[in-house]
């Protein structure tokens, strides 16, 4: 048995299922011993950002690390953004690396890199094998990083050499630890502080189902608000569950929701910044002299913090009800991103998994959804994007049982379009809708908060996706997808409706006016 296969022996034993690949030369052992080691299904991504992006949807849906195989220090240079959003996220993911031989790397060939500089800000674990003999226990000790909470990257840079030379076989991967329980004086602290003018601000596993009730329980026995962080990796959504506040993007909105907060308890999530700075403006976002309270840092068990804050403020034992589940009407004439929003709750299944990079546009579908069917919502957790396309790629092969809705700002659609060839090839049940306002509006919005009222035909021509127009159905048909061009609300719905109804990928083009 060679390094390679008992690397991937190792994975499988830990219950890896998944290897996401752009394989190179240094990597032909690895994609051998694929066919050696049964279990593990090989996806093949046309660029690595859409590899990596696939990895952290594939790890928000089901807690567990898919591998990424990629090719040397440039093609893990191509999927850094999305393992950037990966990190944001906390999900784990394990990245094997090929390299040159290591009697080969002396010789400075063409793409020899530092992969371990590029590795390092976007992985909590980095290691370069030395033999084939250590090779499983190296992936073994990357599994086992990644899988401890809260969760995150590791990255193994794997020779060539230490590929394709014998080794022993498979080595045991340890079990990660269960995220650390409550601390007593936390939760006595947040209890004390919870009354009207206090908030939770949740994020992380704080955002399931269970977290959500618990949160609702403690907080309704005080009077305190419950937010959302503006951008987190996974929500549990619905009829039944609470309409959670979200903290605002722009800074000056998400200053004024917290204005009158004077204390704020953090549960899975930390103190909130803005995202950018601005001038005259604060970084961080919690009012001037508001004290903030760590009830559950992200490594810590947050649903079971929540729980034992709503008994210490003798809540009653069940949550207040959610709403009942109730559709939106969906909307009608032209396209806009309210009536977009609107139409999407209104026939949205049940069970879908909703991946939102829709950037301006995105924000009327979560307001709609409130008391949609239960459904999950994953949002663009670092900023990068590019992560849309990618991350509903790997959620629908996470669960292949459910449909996943990807709404889709079009300017960051374009960075990582490859994802919907792997859609086609893996007939995969992903929905994408483009909002096409022909534009990076975001953007046009940045200008004029900066005060470029006007902007010269340099910045214009910047911010600006038409000369020519993306033809977006043509894109995806290229793609091996079936695309759909829509302009009003009525057109959507049909489009919609026709799209859940058949298995495999679909792209429809909301044209926005």
């Amino acid at each position: 048995m060679n390094g390679a296969e008992s690397a991937l022996h190792t994975a499988r034993a830990a219950g890896i299922d998944l290897c996401l690949a752009n394989p190179g030369t240094t990597e032909m052992p690895l994609v051998a011993a694929l066919d050696a080691v049964p279990g593990i299904r090989a996806v093949l991504g046309l660029f690595e950002g859409v590899c990596t992006g696939a990895a952290d949807g594939y790890a928000r849906m089901t807690g567990r690390p898919a591998l990424t195989l990629l090719h040397l220090g440039p093609g893990f240079a191509n999927g850094i953004a999305n393992l950037h959003n990966a990190r944001r996220a906390r999900t784990p993911v394990v990245n094997l690396v090929g390299d040159h031989a290591t009697w080969h790397l002396d010789a400075d060939a063409p793409l020899t890199s530092d992969i371990v500089s590029l590795a390092s800000p976007v992985s909590a674990f980095v290691r370069t094998t030395r033999t084939a003999r250590e090779l499983p226990g190296d992936v073994a000790a990357a599994l086992a990083a990644a899988c401890e909470p809260p969760g995150g990257g590791a990255t193994l840079v794997v020779p060539a050499d230490c590929q394709w030379e014998e080794a022993g076989g498979p080595a045991p991967v340890a079990v990660p630890g269960a995220p650390a329980a409550p601390d007593a004086d936390a939760v006595a602290a947040a209890a004390e502080a919870l009354g009207e003018r206090a908030a939770l601000l949740l994020g992380g596993a704080a955002l399931s189902a269970r977290g959500q009730r618990a949160a609702a329980r403690a907080a309704g026995a005080r009077g305190a608000r419950v937010i959302a962080e503006t951008f987190w990796s996974r929500m549990e959504r619905g009829a039944g569950l609470p309409a959670l506040e979200r903290l605002p993007y722009f800074p000056e909105q998400a200053l004024e929701s917290l204005r009158a907060v004077t204390d704020l308890v953090l549960v899975g999530a930390t103190d909130p910044v803005a995202f950018f700075g601005y001038p005259g403006l604060p970084s961080r976002l919690a009012a001037e002299g508001c004290r903030v309270h760590v009830l559950a840092d992200p490594a810590q068990d947050a649903e079971a913090a929540l729980e034992a804050l709503a008994d210490a403020v003798e809540a009653p034992p069940r949550a207040p009800e959610g709403a009942p589940a109730e559709r939106p009407a969906p909307g009608s004439g032209a396209l806009d991103p309210g009536n977009l929003g609107a139409t999407l709750a209104a026939g949205l299944p049940e069970g879908a998994i909703v991946v939102d990079e829709g950037a301006t546009s995105g924000l009327p579908l979560y307001l709609a959804s409130a008391a949609a069917p239960p459904h999950d919502f994953l949002t663009l957790t670092g900023g990068a994007i590019g992560q849309g396309p990618p991350c509903a790629t790997g959620a629908a092969l996470a669960c292949p049982d459910r449909r996943v809705l990807s709404l889709q700002a079009d300017g960051s659609g374009m960075y990582t379009l490859q994802a919907l060839w792997t859609q086609a090839r893996e007939s995969l049940d992903v929905t994408t809708v483009v909002c096409a306002n022909r534009s990076y509006r975001i953007l046009q919005i940045e200008l004029g908060r900066a005060g470029i009222a006007e902007p010269g035909p340099s910045a214009r021509a910047l911010t600006d996706l038409t000369h020519p127009e993306l033809d977006w159905c043509a894109l995806a048909r290229g793609m091996g997808v079936p695309g759909e061009r829509v302009e009003t609300a009525e057109e959507l719905a049909r489009a919609l409706e026709a799209s859940f109804r058949e298995p495999g990928p679909r792209l429809v083009e909301a044209v926005l006016g």
